[in-house]
């Protein structure tokens, strides 16, 4: 009988538990997950219990039960409301979880405190967060350089590749760090063969002799995230074969999360970090280098520039490695082993006239151009490693891990910016500008158009040699107007400036920006490139005729209208269906503010009048409904403040 009792008592209770988390649930619009359930059940026994000790006189317990469980809700919804405010749901995850988070906190602060200890040894002290840094463009800008590009190659892969980013950033750093970090080395001691064997076995599934016929242990080059082994396949194709350093990824993950909590934290407290979008270039450098560690996007990036390149007539003269796509995954990369030598070794076997080095590097460029201008994804480091001269007078390209894709608007800016360039026209090169940066709500266009026409009359003017730098003088320019250069933008012009150093190996004396220009006129037909203007399609063609055929009947009917004053404006309060959800929301806000506000007023008024109805001895009609209203008040009063947190939390 007791245990019937007690497990009639455990059911009763356990549905009021139920129904006390469901209620605070629908009041706050959440949905919660077991845990969270759980705690709020635990919160409500509580509550209960503690109401249920206070009004413990007899006659008062069944009048003000409605109370009690009314308390009992509102501490349950708070709680809840507390709890999503400072933890979210999703954010805590489950046990296991909450395990793992530990220990990548644990690891992530080790590695924290190792690469400060690497700063501080090479007298990298912590400055205030609000200074500019300007102060490497002084004499003693050299004596900081150095330290900097010494902590970063002890720092790790993440740091070196960190370093070779910012050095081609001449927009953003001074020229003494920018020729400091440009010695930062791309080949590194390589990882003993016992660890890369076991890590390739691993990743093929098979004995090496089942996959290849002959395998080199020494690799053929060293990086900071993958060394290169040549090896030959049982059907006698030679093949190199791209492995991933083992626990490489961990490690850069880890140092990925340091630098994307440092860029948070410097634009949240310096302004010139704001200026410069530090989270948008952090959060760009850690998808290229999760990008690199994954060898299947490599593959994958290769599929898409061979595809684009084989519609185009000036691809026949470059060749791309082919992908074995049946051993290649996610650390395991082989290719076909393109037989030549990088440009940077290739001064001795670079024969031929001037003319024919000169024709080299057009089809260089051009290719170039076409890939950041037609196709939207290029080679975004081609560097003299990278571009092969073959041994049959073809030019290969290598390592696809980075590649940077532009979208059609900021191509069409791009074509538009070069258009511009070449005509040394003020007007047209701030509409081009304009398209391709991210402007402020609020800028001068007319004076950044007479600073861009006394740029233009700078540069190219009559005798001038432009080269890459007008790029990053043009880029400093805007950005004194408060323009932001997209991490995208960033990129191209700075694949164009690695590229205008390997074709000036290939044909010394070669002037990228002249030639660009040549480009833009069409001037590079008659040596197999298409013209730029031949990338406008027909349909775009047919569209702007429509749009220019129908233009003056348009404007002669609001000119009219304007004369007779009969031009009006219609505009659509509201929409946009943002703008109406926030309306509604608003409302809503305010009349559960109104009604708590009220209720709350009329329980203090309630509970302030003496005698009156009696209910039961000690509490009359007005306490009774006053402590009812009280509750609803501290209800609704929760729910408008749990509203208001969390839609400024997403704010």
């Amino acid at each position: 009988m007791k245990l019937a009792q007690f497990l009639l008592a455990l059911l009763v209770m356990s549905a009021f538990i139920m129904a006390f988390v469901f209620s605070a649930r629908r009041l706050l619009g959440l949905r919660i997950g077991i845990v969270r359930s759980l705690l709020a059940g635990l919160v409500s026994v509580v509550g209960l219990a503690v109401f249920s000790l206070l009004m413990q006189r007899p006659e008062q317990r069944g009048i003000l039960t409605g109370v009690q469980f009314g308390s009992t809700l509102v501490v349950t919804t708070g709680f809840l409301a507390v709890l999503e405010v400072v933890a979210p749901s999703g954010t805590l995850g489950g046990p296991r979880g909450w395990v793992r988070s530990v220990r990548s906190r644990v690891a992530r602060t080790r590695r924290y405190w190792h690469i400060v200890s690497i700063a501080m040894r090479h007298g990298l002290r912590p400055g205030r967060y609000g200074a500019v840094p300007t102060v490497g463009r002084g004499p003693g800008s050299s004596r900081m350089a150095r330290p900097l590009r010494l902590a970063l190659e002890e720092g790790g892969a993440t740091f070196v590749k960190l370093g070779q980013v910012l050095s081609t950033r001449r927009d953003l750093l001074p020229p003494a760090f920018i020729a400091e970090l440009g010695r930062l080395h791309h080949q590194v001691s390589p990882e003993p063969w016992p660890v890369v064997g076991e890590a390739l076995e691993r990743e093929l599934g098979v004995a090496l002799e089942e996959a290849f016929a002959h395998f080199d242990h020494e690799p053929l080059a060293a990086a900071s995230i993958a060394q290169v082994h040549a090896a030959r396949l049982h059907s006698g194709e030679e093949v190199v074969v791209k492995v991933r350093r083992p626990g490489v990824r961990e490690v850069a993950e880890c140092d990925l999360q340091i630098i994307l909590r440092f860029a948070r934290t410097l634009e949240r407290r310096a302004g010139w970090a704001r200026a410069l979008g530090v989270v948008d270039l952090a959060d760009g450098f850690a998808t290229s280098v999760r990008e690199e560690l994954d060898f299947r996007i490599e593959a994958a990036n290769l599929a898409t520039v061979s595809a684009a390149w084989s519609r185009r007539s000036e691809g026949t003269g470059i060749r791309l490695p082919r992908v074995y796509e049946e051993w290649s995954g996610e650390q395991v990369l082989v290719m076909e082993r393109l037989s030549g030598t990088p440009i940077g070794s290739a001064a001795a076997v670079l024969k031929g006239t001037a003319e024919e080095r000169l024709a080299l590097a057009r089809k260089v460029m051009v290719n170039m151009f076409h890939q950041v201008m037609t196709d939207g994804t290029f080679h975004a480091d081609p560097h003299p490693g990278n571009i092969l001269l073959l041994d049959d007078g073809a030019v290969g390209v290598i390592d696809f891990g980075s590649v940077g894709r532009v979208d059609a608007q900021v191509r069409s800016g791009l074509r538009s910016l070069l258009f511009a360039l070449n005509s040394q026209d003020p007007a047209a090169l701030c509409d081009a500008l304009l398209e391709v940066v991210t402007r402020p709500e609020e800028i001068d266009e007319q004076r950044l158009q007479r600073e861009l026409g006394r740029f233009l009359s700078r540069y190219f003017a009559p005798g001038s040699t432009p080269s890459v730098q007008i790029f990053t003088d043009l880029f400093r320019l805007v950005q004194r107007h408060g323009l932001t250069i997209p991490p995208e933008v960033a990129a191209v012009f700075r694949a164009l400036g690695t590229l205008e150093g390997t074709l000036m190996l290939i044909a010394p004396g070669f002037v990228m920006v002249e030639e660009a220009r040549t480009f833009a006129d069409g001037g590079f037909a008659r040596t197999g490139g298409e013209p730029l203007g031949q990338l406008i399609s027909p349909t775009d063609v047919m569209a702007a005729w429509e749009l220019l055929r129908r233009l003056p009947r348009r404007l002669d009917r609001v000119t009219s209208a304007l004369e007779q004053g009969r031009l009006g404006v219609g505009v659509r309060l509201f929409a946009n269906a943002r703008d109406r959800t926030y309306i509604r929301s608003l409302v809503h806000e305010i009349l559960l503010t109104f009604i708590a506000a009220t209720s709350g007023v009329m329980s203090v008024i309630l509970l302030s009048i003496d005698g009156g109805p009696v209910v039961v001895p000690g509490i009359g009609l007005f306490q009774l409904l006053g402590y009812h209203l009280l509750v609803i008040s501290g209800v609704i009063g929760l729910k408008v403040l749990f509203l208001i947190s969390r839609g400024s939390g997403r704010n």
